[in-house]
């Protein structure tokens, strides 16, 4: 785990980090991809990073995991992210989101997936956020789809999720989609965010903190970055 004297200075970091991969996916395959989470945290990141000077004509943004609601809500992380990521030099970049005028969010994800699945595997950069629950992206405890979802031979890029702390229904990239990745970063600020990360690295079962399912997925070298 990295730490930052503040919330400021691991936006700069965290975009500084992400730009560089984002560059040299560009210059080695002429495209990259980046999936981000929602929430309140990555707001500053997305503020920093929407001003670096990158070919964003050639990255396609996405979400990793989205609420069933439309993107005029306030509840929506595509709104977040169009209005906090998609502004300044990104305005140029590709958006592709999870939600679907569908009636229900099990259509949603099959319409979803097939989006997903265009963009091409692995994804370059994922990043991810960490409630005090210890969900991640929406593995949510509880959650009616949870063991499917994080299940490492999942072959759906996108499944539906519902759970009692999540509130609305869910749409949710997969595990396989989100540590297949090139690079992966778990972004939280807080003490008791921290608080919850020290949990999930001790003994328990990965449904009671679903953020284990990435942290005990070996193969990949999780960063992780923190700010009080």
């Amino acid at each position: 785990m990295t730490s930052f004297a503040d919330g400021n200075a691991l936006a700069e970091a965290l975009a500084s980090t992400v730009a560089a991969r984002l560059a040299d996916a560009v210059e080695a395959r002429g495209k990259a991809v980046l999936a981000v989470s929602g929430g309140t945290t990555p707001a500053r990141f997305f503020k920093v990073l929407s001003l670096k000077d990158l070919a964003w004509d050639k990255i396609t943004i996405t979400l990793v995991d989205e609420r069933f609601v439309p993107p005029t809500s306030d509840r929506s992380n595509q709104k977040l992210v169009t209005e906090m990521l998609l502004q300044n030099k990104a305005a140029q970049s590709n958006f592709i989101g999870l939600y679907n005028e569908t009636p229900n969010a099990e259509e949603g994800a099959k319409i979803a997936a097939q989006a997903i699945a265009k963009l091409g595997q692995p994804f370059d950069v994922v990043i991810l956020g960490m409630g005090g629950d210890g969900h991640t992206a929406s593995f949510f405890p509880g959650g009616d789809r949870l063991s499917d979802a994080i299940s490492p031979d999942q072959p759906a890029l996108v499944l539906p999720m519902h759970a009692e702390g999540a509130g609305e229904p869910r749409l949710t990239l997969t595990l396989p989609a989100i540590v297949n990745a090139r690079f992966v970063a778990l972004h939280i600020e807080g003490a008791g965010k921290r608080t919850t990360l020290e949990a999930a690295l001790g003994r328990g079962a990965t449904t009671d903190m679903p953020i284990r399912a990435i942290l005990r997925y070996e193969p990949i070298a999780l960063e992780i970055f923190w700010a009080p």
